[in-house]
C-alpha cells in the first residue's frame, strides 16, 4: 500500500519510533496490532509465537532503515539471494533474542509505571521544539507510522522493561588493572618488518598454456562459462522529487498554514495554574467541589483551601500549584478549562476529569513566541510543496497502476498517463541489473510467472516512499554454455593465473625455508630484494602483512623470522620480521577509555552468553522455509 508521507519519512521522530518497534511487534501485550493468523509461525519461543506477519513487518522496517542509510548500495547487497537470506535470518534471530529477554524480564517481575513511560516519551528529543515537548509533533510522527499513542506507549514500556534486564546484566561488568595492562601492551605493540612482493602478473605471463590444457579445462568446468538467462526489460519509473519541483504554492496558502501551525515555529503557549481536586465521580464528590467553589466565591484563600481540601496531596502542599504545561499534556477537560481562563487570578467553575472534580485558578501565562512569517516563509513553502507533491504523487501512482493493468501488454499508455518515458534495457541477467531495477521487490516482480512467462505488466512496485515502478519483459534468451571460441581468452587467463599462483607460492616456500636457515642465495638469484624496514601496528593499512607479522614468533636478537602471505590481488608477499617493540609502561586508569571499552566488551559477551543460556533453556523452533521465501 502506498504511504503518503506529508512531513518526511526520514524525520528523526519516525526513525526513533521505527527503532523501538522493529523487533517489538506483538510482544508484551500488543498482540491485537498484527494478528498472527493461522499460518505456521516464523518462529516459536517457548509458548510464544512470532507470526509470519510480525516477522515480515520487522523485516520491512529494518530494510527501510538500511535503505535510507545506504541507498543503492544496500539494494545491490539485497539482490544477492545469499545475503538476502542471511539478512532475513538475522532479523528473525534478533526477534527471538528479544522475546527471550522479554520472557525473562517478565519472570523476574520487572515493571515500569505509566508515569515512567510518559516521562520517557516526553524526554525524547524527536518530539521537542526548542527543548520543550511538542504534542502536535509527537502525534504527527505517530500518524506517519500508523500507530496510536497507546500502541507506541506499549512499545516504549516494553523497551524500558527490557533495558532494566539488560542493564542489570551489563552494568556490573568491570576490568581489572592487570587485564588493562596486558591489553595495553598487546594493542600498543609494534613490529619491524621488511617485505618483498612476488607479483602474480609476472608469474602468470611466464606460464605456458597449451591448447590441450585449455580445452580440457573448458570441458571439465562448463559451469564457469555459462551465460545466464537474460531479458530485455521495459519499465516506467515515478518519483516524488520531480513532482515537488513543479508544485505551485501561493503565499496565501503559506500564511494560512503558518497561522494554523504557529507553535511549530516557536515555543507554544504555556500556562501555570493551581487546582483543588476532589477525587471521585459521584454526586457526593461533585457536591463537595461545589461547596469549595462557593467558599472561594465568598472570598476564601485559594492556596489555603487547596492545602486542606484538595485530594491531590502533592500539589496541595504547594497551595495547589502545578508546573508549567502546554496543550496536549493534561486531561482534555482540565486543559480546556485552564486555557479558557483569560486573566491571572481567574477561577474556573467545577470541572470534571477522569481523576475527579477540579477547581482551577490561572496563575501565569507564557505566550507563544513564534518566529515571524517572513523568517519561516521559505520553509513553509517547501513543506507545502512536499505536501502537494505527495497528493499529486499518490494520484499519479494510482493512474500508473490502473493504466498498466488495463493495457497489460505494453507500457506506452501507462507512461503517457503520468508524463513519463518507457525506459528499456538491452539483454541483461537479473543478477547484473543496476539501480532501481536491482531492488529486491523489482527482482521478485520480474520473476512472477505472469511477468516472466506470460509477458504481462507487473503490478505497481513500491521501491521506497514516493518511488514506484512498473516493469515488463519484452524478450528473453535462455541460459547456455558459451562456445569454446567465445571464452578461449577467459580460459587462457584463468589457467595462466592458476599456474602463476602455483609458481609464486612454490618460490615463496623455497625462499622462506632458505632464509630461515640463514641462506639468501636463492633470494639473490631470484632477482627480488626486500624493501626498507618499516614499523607496523595491528591496524596497519597493509592488513595481510600485519595479520601475518603479529602471528609470527618474536625473533632472537640479530635474527629474523620469515613467512609469506597473499595480497588481495593475488600477489605473494614475503615478510621478514626483524624485531618486536613493546610500548612504554603506563598507568592505566580504571576510568580510562580503554577500561570503558573493555568493560563494554565484557558486558556484551555476558549478555550474549545469557541469551544463549536462555535459548538453551527454552524450546525455540524456526520455520526456516518461510523465512527464506
Amino acid at each position: 500500500m502506498m504511504e503518503r508521507l506529508r512531513e518526511g519519512v526520514n524525520s528523526l521522530a519516525v526513525k526513533i519510533i521505527l527503532s523501538l518497534i522493529i523487533f517489538s511487534f506483538v510482544f508484551a501485550g500488543v498482540g491485537g496490532y498484527l494478528a498472527s493468523g493461522t499460518t505456521e509461525p516464523a518462529a516459536k519461543v517457548g509458548d510464544q509465537e512470532i507470526s509470519r506477519n510480525q516477522f515480515e513487518q520487522a523485516y520491512q522496517n529494518e530494510r527501510q532503515q538500511m535503505q535510507a542509510q545506504a541507498g543503492d548500495f544496500f539494494s545491490t547487497l539485497l539482490s544477492d539471494p545469499t545475503y538476502l537470506a542471511q539478512f532475513r535470518q538475522n532479523v528473525l534471530d534478533r526477534m527471538v533474542n528479544q522475546a527471550l529477554l522479554d520472557q525473562q524480564a517478565s519472570k523476574l517481575g520487572l515493571r515500569v509505571s505509566d508515569v515512567q513511560v510518559k516521562n520517557e516519551i516526553r524526554s525524547m528529543p524527536a518530539f521537542a521544539s526548542n527543548g520543550i515537548f511538542n504534542n502536535e509533533q509527537y502525534l504527527a510522527a505517530l500518524r506517519r507510522t500508523g500507530l496510536s499513542p497507546d500502541q507506541f506507549a506499549e512499545y516504549v514500556r516494553q523497551d524500558m522493561v527490557r533495558a532494566q534486564l539488560i542493564g542489570a546484566l551489563t552494568n556490573s561488568e568491570f576490568a581489572l588493572e592487570n587485564e588493562l595492562q596486558a591489553i595495553y601492551q598487546l594493542e600498543g605493540q609494534t613490529r619491524m618488518v621488511r617485505t618483498v612482493t612476488l607479483p602474480l602478473s609476472e608469474f602468470a605471463d611466464k606460464a605456458d598454456i597449451t591448447d590441450e590444457q585449455k580445452k580440457a579445462y573448458y570441458e571439465q568446468n562448463p559451469s564457469q562459462f555459462v551465460r545466464p538467462e537474460q531479458f530485455k526489460i521495459s519499465y516506467v519509473e515515478l518519483t516524488g522529487n520531480s513532482i515537488a519541483d513543479l508544485a505551485d504554492v501561493t503565499e496565501e496558502e503559506a500564511k494560512a498554514y503558518y497561522e494554523a501551525n504557529k507553535a511549530t515555529y516557536g515555543t507554544a503557549e504555556q500556562r501555570k495554574v493551581s487546582h483543588i481536586m476532589i477525587q471521585g465521580d459521584d454526586a457526593t464528590a461533585k457536591a463537595k467541589a461545589e461547596k469549595v467553589l462557593a467558599e472561594l466565591n465568598a472570598g476564601a484563600d485559594f492556596a489555603a483551601l487547596a492545602k486542606t481540601e484538595s485530594d491531590d496531596t502533592f500539589s496541595a502542599e504547594q497551595g495547589g500549584q502545578l508546573d508549567w504545561f502546554d496543550k496536549g499534556v493534561m486531561d482534555p477537560a482540565f486543559e480546556d478549562a485552564a486555557f479558557a481562563l483569560t486573566n491571572k487570578g481567574d477561577v474556573s467553575g467545577v470541572v470534571q476529569s477522569e481523576f475527579g472534580y477540579h477547581i482551577i485558578k490561572l496563575d501565569d501565562v507564557k505566550p507563544s513566541d513564534a518566529k515571524p512569517f517572513a523568517e519561516v516563509k521559505d520553509e513553509i513553502l517547501a513543506t507545502l510543496k512536499q505536501q502537494h507533491a505527495a497528493d499529486k504523487f499518490y494520484s499519479l501512482s494510482n493512474e500508473l497502476a490502473e493504466k498498466a493493468f488495463e493495457m497489460p501488454d505494453n507500457l506506452d499508455e501507462a507512461a503517457a498517463a503520468v508524463n513519463a518515458n518507457v525506459e528499456k534495457t538491452d539483454f541483461v541477467s537479473l543478477a547484473d541489473l543496476q539501480g532501481a531495477l536491482a531492488n529486491p521487490t523489482v527482482l521478485q516482480a520480474l520473476q512472477q510467472p505472469e511477468v516472466q512467462e506470460d509477458g504481462l505488466n507487473s503490478n505497481i512496485i513500491e521501491i521506497a516512499p514516493e518511488h514506484v515502478m512498473v516493469v515488463r519483459i519484452d524478450d528473453s534468451r535462455p541460459e547456455i554454455v558459451l562456445p569454446y571460441e567465445d571464452v578461449e581468452a577467459q580460459v587462457t587467463a584463468l589457467l595462466k593465473r592458476q599456474e602463476g599462483e602455483n609458481a609464486a607460492q612454490t618460490l615463496a616456500n623455497s625462499l622462506v625455508k632458505e632464509l630461515s636457515e640463514g641462506n639468501d642465495a636463492g633470494l639473490n638469484a631470484s632477482g627480488y630484494t626486500f624493501g626498507t624496514e618499516s614499523e607496523i601496528n595491528r591496524g596497519s593499512p597493509e592488513r595481510e602483512v600485519a595479520e601475518l607479522a603479529f602471528t609470527m614468533a618474536t625473533p632472537a636478537d640479530g635474527k629474523s623470522e620469515y613467512g609469506f602471505t597473499r595480497a588481495v590481488n593475488g600477489d605473494v608477499v614475503l615478510v621478514a620480521l626483524d624485531s618486536v617493540n613493546e610500548p612504554e609502561a603506563a598507568e592505566i586508569s580504571l576510568e580510562s577509555q580503554l577500561a570503558d571499552r573493555v568493560s563494554r566488551t565484557l558486558a556484551n559477551t555476558e549478555l550474549a552468553s545469557v541469551v544463549e543460556q536462555l535459548k538453551a533453556d527454552t524450546k525455540v523452533t524456526y520455520s526456516l522455509e518461510q523465512v527464506e521465501q
